[in-house]
């Protein structure tokens, strides 16, 4: 896979040092990666998400056409 550089405040860096020292990640990069790929997904997934009330207009709406 290609990879890109970006830059982050070296306050950051050390933070994220710290919390691989007491993981089970090898490096900062490693950590970084599966951090921005959780955040990600987890926004992904957000999209495709029903508000409750939408979620009972759709199912009404099968209902009425006698799927439910």
């Amino acid at each position: 896979m290609e990879k890109k550089s970006i830059e982050i405040p070296k306050e950051l860096y050390e933070k994220i040092e710290e919390k691989v020292r007491e993981s089970e990640f090898e490096s900062v990069e490693e950590y970084v990666t599966f951090v921005l790929e959780e955040v990600v997904k987890e926004e992904d997934e957000e999209e495709f998400e029903f508000s409750e009330e939408d979620e009972e207009k759709i199912k009404e709406r099968l209902r009425n056409l006698g799927y439910l």
